[in-house]
């Protein structure tokens, strides 16, 4: 592959890395030069991931040792780090050290919720731990791409899959002055969106047909929602979170509810998403409520609202491992080599999953 960019995945053993090993496979310059698992080096990537065997056959997942050589080998790379929380800061920080040595320059996007605060004692606050690497925190930008023109750090933080959703329903209301500050926002997330490892309460057979509440006002996504929301638009404001369990693998559906501080028809609130939207390759707006099987396994989401003139409702559906994880790590790594943003990634949802 001619001018290709060494690519490494962190933490690959996880739904998510899954996906991002999926999107590379498609990728016109993203090549694969490593996968990192810290559990199970030497093993063949495909052993946890079978769907993968045609495009990784021969892959075995490397130690930190052996991505720190291609990281110190690569003049500049493409990191994406999808191990967990609490784990993947560190790591990263090691990671960007061994380089400096070298002289290289990765990129990273970081998946986890490690670079999603501007400050530790923010971080610290919500996951009752030290941040791994405080000093690394300037360095990153945590953002949906539809809601930052320019980066101006060398690294992403990636806001997750419920915070995807949310912001994209809730930041066009905010900035535009539509509604209060006060936002109350019921989402549904697949058994994907709780990991790999089965446990009660996240288990697939345990959610099947099943729907249920869980953390209600009291999720610790909230904040980096809110903190987000508020780099996004610039507003301070209080977001009332409710999720809920689905009985479904893979999608989010969000619902944001807020008072308008003027009279609204359903039109005007529709047409004025389209045009804060009108640049943003992935957001399509429509007067059809969105479905979760429209964009399952895509990289796009799907937007639509009601407004009766004192309250709106706006409506959006992502993929949480595409769109909410690896596919919008994907979108900013494209824009962080200067790629067109949907490089790789405009392929369509099939519909009947």
């Amino acid at each position: 592959m001619s001018n290709s960019i060494p690519t490494v995945v962190l933490g690959g053993t996880g739904y998510v890395a899954g996906e991002l090993l999926r999107l590379i496979a498609a990728h016109p310059q993203f090549e694969l030069a490593g996968v990192m698992s810290d559990s199970q080096p030497g093993e063949s990537v495909v052993r946890a991931f079978p769907h993968l065997t045609h495009a990784y056959a021969d892959e075995r997942f490397k130690s930190q040792g052996e991505i720190e050589q291609i990281l110190a080998r690569a003049p500049q790379s493409a990191v994406f780090s999808a191990a967990p929380h609490g784990v993947s800061a560190a790591l990263i920080d090691s990671l960007l050290t061994s380089a400096a040595r070298a002289g290289t320059k990765p990129r990273v996007v970081d998946i986890s919720a490690d670079f999603r605060y501007s400050s530790a004692g923010a971080y610290e606050a919500v996951y009752k731990h030290p941040h791994g690497a405080p000093q690394r925190l300037s360095e990153f930008t945590c953002a949906v791409p539809e809601h930052l023109k320019k980066l101006e750090t060398p690294h992403v933080g990636h806001p997750g899959c419920f915070a995807t959703a949310t912001l994209l329903a809730s930041v066009p209301l905010l900035a535009l002055g539509l509604t209060a500050p006060t936002l109350f926002v019921a989402g549904i997330t697949g058994s994907t969106g709780s990991g790999r490892k089965p446990v009660d309460g996240t288990h697939h057979p345990l959610r099947h047909s099943d729907l249920y509440a869980y953390n209600a006002l009291a999720h610790r996504h909230a904040p980096e929602i809110a903190a987000c929301a508020r780099a996004a638009s610039g507003v301070e404001a209080d977001f009332a979170f409710v999720p809920h369990s689905g009985p479904f693998a893979r999608g989010i559906h969000v619902t944001v509810q807020a008072a308008l501080k003027s009279s609204q028809s359903t039109a005007d609130v529709l047409a004025a998403l389209r045009d804060f939207y009108s640049g943003a390759p992935f957001v399509r707006v429509s007067e059809q409520a969105p479905r979760i099987k429209d964009v399952a396994t895509s990289n796009y989401a799907h937007l639509s609202a009601v407004a009766n003139g004192r309250t709106v409702a706006v409506m959006c559906v992502v993929d949480n491992l595409n769109k909410g994880a690896a596919g919008g790590a994907v979108q900013w790594m494209n824009r962080m080599f200067g790629l067109a943003e949907t490089t790789g990634l405009t392929t369509a949802a099939p519909g009947w999953t």
